[in-house]
């Protein structure tokens, strides 16, 4: 191979190293807010099932006042 050919082989292989660490510090990057959006989903779904926990004793209460109530006007 000539010099030439030697320079563009170093320079391709350089540019690849650099798009390879880009890639890496683009998929770390991605990895971490994955991560962050997973956690904030997970903290979603846990004040979604108290608020859904917290309606049906309201709902409940409210319906035994309810028949308390009823039972004992009688």
């Amino acid at each position: 191979m000539t010099q030439s050919t030697d320079d563009r082989f170093n320079h391709i292989e350089e540019r690849l190293d650099s798009i390879e660490q880009k890639l890496d510090l683009k998929f770390d990057k991605l990895s971490s807010e994955v991560e962050k959006s997973n956690e904030k989903f997970e903290i979603y779904r846990q004040a979604n099932q108290s608020l859904v926990n917290l309606a049906f004793g309201l709902i409940a209460s409210a319906t035994v006042g309810l028949v308390v109530s009823l039972i004992f006007k009688r």
